[in-house]
This record gives structure tokens, C-alpha cells and sequence, in this order.
């Protein structure tokens, strides 16, 4: 992880002032000042900040936070805009939120002061649920793009203007519900297995549909409820539980696969030695063949010329 992530994942520091910290030589690992502001702490190595030493979190926390609609999803804006962390308690800062919601929309948000546990979730695929509006009826075609999924060589639509993300593939929804209506607009409740950038505003862009409210009432099992806007809650024990039963499945998977890339990379070189084997026999054969010819021809001409003599130098 780099030095300046590390640091403020496992300390009151945001990563600008890690960096300015790094900057100022106050920042050691291993007792030796950092200077390359790319590096990557391993396991094992001792990160101080003028002398204290920083102790990396191992005990997990889990909060939700039903996120207001305009507020960022960073810890800091260069426009001034609000973020998330305005609106929580301070004791957060340090809190990594598991994927985003962008600036107009709202609901359920998870964070955590596990960075491992931040990247697993964010690479998973649970279940995502949103109430969302859109802005004219529900046709067959959405409806058939939501059941089978959609490919989008230009998928711009719906998202920021400065994105660089140009096509996106779409897998079906776990579910769809329609949930009220009229010519004018459109509600559904809509289950996703995906977290991409804007992923929602994009599919229904394609049919030249503009999402109106956008909020996110569950992720993985956990529920947003009553939770007030702005406001956050820890996990209850039961999500505590089938947390931690999720990341233990998910490193039996991990170890599972690795022990199975190793297996495939022990074969792989198991094979090689044995061409490499075969090779090397083939070519003692041939040489020794060749050895074997040379001296026949050798004996057949002694045989047809029994004068001739053998020069010695």
C-alpha cells in the first residue's frame, strides 16, 4: 500500500497531509526518513511520524450513512463543494467509503476503517438495490435490456461530462419492480450485482431517459431503514456476523484460486522440464547417432583402402 494511504488509513492524517508530512522529513520506515512519495509499505515495516509510530487497525469497524443528496463522496473538494465528511462526526474521517454515490444522489453508504476490508467489498458483486425515477414511461425495450443485459460501445450518456469511460457492458438485473407512474416519469426499484461509474444514468441515457432521484436503500443484505438523511449508524451484530462470515468465504475462495494458479504453474513447469528433458535426450540420441555413423564410415574406408597409412603430427 503507498506510504501515504497507509498513513491515513491507520492515523488522524488525510493523505495530503501525509504527503506534506513526507515532505518535511517527519515520516520514517524502518527508522530511515522517506523520500519517494510512491512507497510501498510491506508487511513487516515500521511507519513513524516524528518519532511515533503508527500502529496499523486491525480491529474492524462498519457504518452506514445515508448520504444527503449533493454532497461528494472524498474526503476533500478543490471547488469547496461539500463531501460526505462534513456531515459526519469527526471520529470518521479516517473511515474508506465502499463505493461511490455521485453528487445527486443519496442513500445507503458504507464505510469502514479496514482498508482490506474496503477493497474486498468494493470488488464484490453483492447486490446493490436503488429506488430511482426516471423521466418517461417504462418501455419494452428497457425492460428487455434490464432482463438481458445491454453492451455500449458509447455509453457517455448519463455520465460526467469529464469521464474518459466511453463504453460499458451491462449484466441483466438481479430485479426489477415497478413501483408507480404516469406519461411523465417512472418509478422502479432496481437490483444491480454492479457498482460502475454511473451505471444506472448510463443505461437508462441509451434510451434517452434522465434519472430524476436516485437513492440506494440496500447493499449486500444491509438496509438503510429509517436511518435519517445525514445521519450514520454501526453495524448491528447480526451484519456484523454476516460480515465476517462473508469475508471468510471470499478468503477461502481467494486461497482456493491461489492454490489452484499454483497448481496450474507447477504443471506448467512440470511439463516444460519434461520437453526440455525429452529435447535434450533427442539431441544426446542424435549426437550419439552421429558419433555412431562417423565411425562406420570410418571402418568402411579403412576396409576399401587396407594400404593407407595413418599420419601422425
Amino acid at each position: 500500500m503507498r506510504i501515504n494511504k497507509y498513513i491515513s488509513h491507520n492515523s488522524k492524517y488525510s493523505r495530503r497531509e501525509a504527503d506534506k508530512l513526507i515532505e518535511e522529513g517527519k515520516v520514517t520506515v524502518n527508522r530511515k526518513r522517506v523520500e519517494d512519495f510512491a512507497y510501498d509499505v510491506q508487511e513487516g515495516d515500521q511507519v513513524s511520524i516524528g518519532g511515533l509510530h503508527v500502529t496499523e487497525r486491525t480491529e474492524l469497524t462498519m457504518i452506514v450513512f445515508n448520504k444527503p443528496k449533493g454532497t461528494l463522496v472524498t474526503r476533500k473538494d478543490d471547488r469547496g463543494r461539500t463531501t460526505i465528511f462534513h456531515k459526519m462526526a469527526g471520529k470518521f474521517r479516517h473511515f474508506i467509503p465502499i463505493g461511490r454515490l455521485d453528487f445527486a444522489s443519496e442513500g445507503l453508504l458504507l464505510l469502514t476503517d479496514s482498508p482490506k476490508v474496503a477493497e474486498v467489498m468494493m470488488r464484490s458483486n453483492l447486490n446493490r438495490t436503488y429506488n430511482i425515477k426516471i423521466d418517461k414511461p417504462l418501455s419494452s425495450e428497457m425492460e428487455e435490456a434490464m432482463r438481458e443485459g445491454l453492451v455500449l460501445d458509447d455509453a457517455r450518456t448519463g455520465g460526467h461530462e469529464k469521464s474518459k469511460i466511453y463504453s460499458m457492458e451491462f449484466a441483466p438485473f438481479i430485479n426489477y419492480e415497478l413501483r408507480g407512474g404516469s406519461k411523465k416519469f417512472t418509478k422502479l426499484r432496481v437490483t444491480i450485482a454492479e457498482g460502475k461509474n454511473r451505471e444506472l444514468r448510463r443505461f437508462f441515457g441509451h434510451f434517452d431517459a434522465k434519472i430524476l432521484d436516485l437513492k440506494r436503500v440496500e447493499f449486500g443484505g444491509i438496509e438503510l431503514n429509517n436511518l435519517p438523511t445525514g445521519k450514520t449508524r454501526y453495524f448491528t451484530r447480526r451484519e456484523y456476523d454476516d460480515i465476517h462470515k462473508y469475508l471468510k468465504m471470499i478468503k477461502q475462495i481467494e486461497a482456493q484460486e491461489a492454490k489452484e494458479e499454483q497448481d496450474r504453474i507447477n504443471a506448467e513447469r512440470i511439463r516444460e522440464k519434461r520437453k526440455n528433458q525429452t529435447e535434450d535426450q533427442a539431441r544426446r540420441e542424435i549426437s550419439a547417432l552421429k558419433k555412431l555413423e562417423k565411425e562406420i564410415k570410418q571402418k568402411n574406408s579403412n576396409r576399401n583402402n587396407p594400404n593407407k597409412k595413418s599420419r601422425k603430427f
